[in-house]
């Protein structure tokens, strides 16, 4: 039956891998985690001067370096000079040469959001008129091509060794200790290490050309591998080559000392003989402590350099996200090592039904841990119920919720082939105790052949030449016995997979196993694709900025639009502010507050603050007053001289929640 089922096993484990790699494959790569949201000039935008800078304003702080923002003129020259700035918390601006004729004009930006994602993109603005241009910017981002592959397989494959590593050892210290002993479980942990120091090397490596040029030949420029190791995600991958290290020795000891003191007499019970032992209970207690906290450094990683480390309550989030990380590794690795224990452990050493009920309570304790910092995750980074069908990160968590359902589906299936395989061995047992209640001597009488001597002889006669012989040919008595004990754990290895309820509960761990690397793949695209509060956001300040690009913006106003999220309920939505004649003295200040359907809405308070930086001017405070649903006035706004001024936006939602969003307009 073991030949007949290899085939199908190798089958659909090439299956699911393949449908794991079309997953991968086919996924976009990250569009932008930071998204443009307004820029000055505007996209599309004709002004009648050339302005001194161009400022680009994001969703959330980018990350840029000398040549992250480009402005070409029609015949593709530049004429941006110096490096960007950072006059305000989320806008950039670089400097333009003076004098610039009239025409059509290209910016394109490449920048890196906080959570280490790659952002680019293009736009133009004309000064005068429009006219014709010889810029083509290619759409092809850096994080697209070969090297964006690499990367995201570089990441599907960290998280699988991570899950590997982190799960299996778990399996081994909190389910079955004499797991420590056998030579496939080893294997699948040492994997597990190899699998995630690889590929953290690999990411280290690619990193540089996957946030600039996206050339496979900067893979090994050595100026970018050191540009890299500044920026916080190169920090977050050496540090997890440091905790890799600490993972070494902690492997060696458990598969060493730890793996010595496992009880061989009793798998079911080796886990829980540590009775009269203080030096095993102190080996076991330190492997489990060290070993939570270099599994959690290692979550850490990830945490600290991706999207729990940006937007609403990072200082929350990133420790729900170790957290959630854990959970996943403790029931996605626990059960690949399980399996791999159901199908490759020796006969001498099986994994019995205490092993198996163990792990089901440590895996129903992950799945109600993945369901906590799951919805809070899916809260935050989603932002109301539209965004699971409206984008893309809404669609694909559906798709991991719908992939958790399926497998928690089958793990009901496995408790009941467990309980199925627990009765059964029970029955067994008692039969056993029967049948050797019936098979006992009565006290004091002696064996019939215990009387016959003559017979006895002749076997003491016969042994003594067998004896002679095996002394005479030890070399094949040898072998002879090798071959023996091999064709004996043979039929029972036969016998053992013959039981039906184990049959089953192989079959149905499998297959749970098959529907985890699917998930384990949905789960690396969900960590390079837009959140969708994010995309939300980008729309919205995207079609604002269009409808302000088409009335015009030549004619000396300026109109700001701004999205904001205070955090809580009813507190998304989008601030505009129109100042009129937006030059040094009197002007007129108007401010429109939207909700996401873009109706008005009404908020407690709305305040403004107007800062020149440059001169060392504000904030000066404006206080406009309410004029209608959703409009809020202010008349007589002194602006004291013409500059690049900030303009601060205040909105309060309730008594507790309130926001300040921000950008730079060009008044004067």
């Amino acid at each position: 039956m073991t030949q007949t089922i290899a085939p199908r096993v190798r089958t659909l484990v090439l299956l699911i891998l393949a449908v794991a790699g079309a997953l991968l494959a086919g996924a976009a790569p990250a569009s932008a985690h930071a998204a443009l949201t307004g820029s000055d000039p505007a996209q599309g935008a004709v002004v009648d001067t050339a302005p001194p800078q161009l400022s680009l304003t994001f969703s959330e702080p980018v990350a840029v370096g000398d040549d992250s923002v480009r402005v070409l003129d029609p015949k593709g020259e530049r004429v941006d000079k110096g490096d960007p700035a950072n006059p305000s918390g989320t806008t950039y601006s670089v400097r333009l040469v003076s004098g610039l004729p009239d025409g059509t004009y290209t910016v394109a930006y490449q920048v890196v959001s906080a959570d280490s994602h790659p952002v680019a993109g293009a736009f133009t603005f004309s000064i005068g008129a429009p006219s014709e241009t010889t810029v083509a910017v290619s759409a092809q981002g850096s994080d697209e091509g070969l090297v964006g592959w690499l990367y995201g397989f570089g990441r599907y494959v960290s998280y699988a060794g991570f899950v590997v590593l982190a799960g299996g050892a778990c399996f081994v210290l909190a389910c079955w200790a004499p797991g420590a002993r056998v030579r496939a479980v080893q294997r699948l942990v040492v994997s597990g290490w190899l699998a995630l120091t690889a590929a953290t090397l690999g990411l280290l490596m690619l990193r540089g050309s996957y946030t600039t040029s996206g050339r496979i030949g900067d893979v090994f420029d050595l100026e970018l591998l050191g540009d890299v190791l500044q920026t916080k995600t190169g920090a977050a991958l050496v540090s997890r080559l440091l905790l890799l290290a600490a993972a070494a020795l902690f492997i060696a000891v458990l598969f060493g000392a730890y793996a010595r003191t496992a009880d061989a007499g009793d798998p079911d019970r080796a886990a829980e003989s540590d009775g009269g032992e203080p030096d095993k209970r102190d080996l076991t207690f330190g492997l489990a402590l060290g070993g939570t906290v270099v599994a959690a450094g290692l979550a850490a990683s990830w945490a600290m350099s991706e999207h729990a480390s940006q937007g609403l309550q990072a200082g929350v989030a990133m420790p729900v996200d170790v957290v959630h990380l854990l959970a996943v590794a403790a029931w996605l690795g626990g059960l690949t090592a399980l399996l791999v224990a159901l199908y490759r452990a020796p006969v001498e050493t099986p994994v019995g039904r205490d092993a198996v009920r163990r792990f089901s309570r440590l895996a129903f304790g992950s799945v109600v841990t993945l369901a906590v910092t799951g919805v809070y995750q899916s809260w935050r980074q989603l932002g109301s119920w539209s965004a699971f069908t409206d984008t893309r990160y809404g669609q694909l968590l559906l798709v991991k919720i719908a992939l958790v359902a399926v497998m928690v589906a089958v793990a009901f299936l496995s408790r009941r082939w467990t309980q199925r395989l627990a009765d059964a061995r029970v029955s067994a047992a008692a039969e056993g105790t029967e049948r050797a209640e019936e098979e006992k001597q009565p006290a004091g009488t002696v064996p019939a052949e215990a009387s016959e001597t003559p017979k006895t002889s002749e076997a003491s006669k016969a042994s003594k030449a067998q004896n002679d012989a095996a002394g005479q040919d030890s070399v094949r008595a040898a072998q002879l016995a090798r071959q023996r004990a091999a064709a004996e754990a043979a039929r029972q290895k036969r016998l053992r997979d013959a039981d039906p309820n184990r049959f089953g509960l192989r079959r149905s761990v499998l297959a749970e196993a098959g529907v985890a690397v699917v998930l384990l793949a949905v789960t690396t695209v969900l960590t390079q694709t837009e959140p969708g509060r994010t995309e939300q956001d980008a729309r919205a300040a995207a079609a604002t900025s269009s409808s302000a690009s088409a009335t015009g913006q030549g004619s000396g106003a300026v109109s700001l639009t701004m999205p904001f999220d205070t955090g809580g309920k009813n507190g998304k939505g989008v601030v505009s502010i129109d100042l009129d004649p937006a030059q040094a003295g009197d002007n007129a200040l108007h401010v429109y507050v939207e909700g996401p359907d873009g109706t008005p809405v009404d908020v407690p308070e709305v305040k403004i603050a107007l800062t020149l930086a440059a001169q060392d001017i504000g904030p000066l405070p404006v206080a406009p007053d309410r004029i209608a649903t959703g409009h809020w006035s202010a008349s007589g706004v002194q602006i004291p001289m013409a500059g690049d001024w900030k303009v601060e936006v205040t909105v309060r939602t309730s008594d507790i929640d309130q926001v300040t969003v921000s950008k730079n307009a060009q008044i004067g």
